[in-house]
């Protein structure tokens, strides 16, 4: 029979080496325990959080409504310096085309930029980003303007009123700036068929189709270039507006028959 002292001997030499508990605790996980990196729970949800809210934006953007970030004052009074428009990317689809009066957003690409764009791909890809949210001026190529023709349209400066004429019929162009006139450049065209003829509101500090008018294409820009229509100002609040379609384009007849390139949709 064992002896007492055999007893505690041998109970020693079953036990668990000596800190065995303390090790067992530190790696134990389970309620009340401390995470082994607090804190990282919260951050790793909210940057999922951020990246689905970008994801999401740039979606929205890409597809449906862009912020734009006017960039000059080409545009006044319509549109200053600094405002965001909203831009329509859905006003064009399912066969509809800019129309007499619209603010549209495009490329110009090939019409009125023949260089491309500049910088380097990483430095695109971030403006791309900036610019989707209305957070940075949009690519160089970019421009905002009125239509004032479309395919077919003849249009004409100007007449013993110094009015610009589009199918002979003077456009009373009450949204210029106060004090410019209509246009110092006399001209005549013919817009091209898939072709838009634009200008800006503000004509003695806008670079528009006349600036082009030598040029292939003769400053008209082509329909596929356009990126989608300006619907509405959104920031600063004090400019929230819609932007709609000047009174005095409902006057002007469509071109002769076979010769008109799409109508105000």
């Amino acid at each position: 029979m064992d002896t007492d002292e055999q007893l505690s001997e041998r109970d020693r030499s079953a036990a668990p080496p000596e800190g065995w508990r303390t090790r067992s605790r530190s790696v134990r996980s389970g309620p009340g325990s401390r995470p082994r990196f607090p804190g990282r729970g919260p951050w790793r949800r909210a940057g999922v959080l951020v990246a689905l809210s970008v994801a999401g934006v740039s979606l929205l953007s890409a597809c449906v409504v862009q912020p734009f970030l006017i960039p000059s004052g080409s545009m006044e009074p319509t549109l200053r310096t600094g405002d965001r428009v909203l831009v329509n990317k859905l006003a064009y689809g399912f066969g509809n085309e800019p129309g007499r009066g619209d603010v549209v957003v495009f490329d110009g690409t090939g019409s009125f930029v023949h260089d491309g764009r500049s910088g380097g791909v990483l430095t695109g890809l971030l403006r791309e980003a900036a610019a989707a949210v209305g957070l940075a001026e949009p690519d160089g190529t970019d421009y905002v303007k009125r239509v004032v023709g479309i395919g077919g349209d003849r249009v004409t400066c100007c007449d013993e009123r110094g009015r610009i004429k589009v199918n002979g019929v003077a456009l009373d162009e009450d949204y210029l700036l106060p004090g410019d006139s209509p246009s110092q450049v006399p001209f005549d065209i013919v817009v091209p068929l898939g072709r838009l003829w634009v200008m800006g509101d503000h004509r003695s500090d806008s670079r528009d189709s006349r600036d082009h008018l030598g040029e292939p294409g003769g400053g008209t820009v082509p329909v596929g270039r356009v990126i989608g229509r300006a619907d509405w100002i959104g920031w600063p609040a004090r400019h929230w507006t819609s932007l709609t379609v000047p009174e005095g384009f409902a006057r002007v007849p469509d071109a002769p028959a076979g010769g008109r390139g799409g109508g105000h949709g």
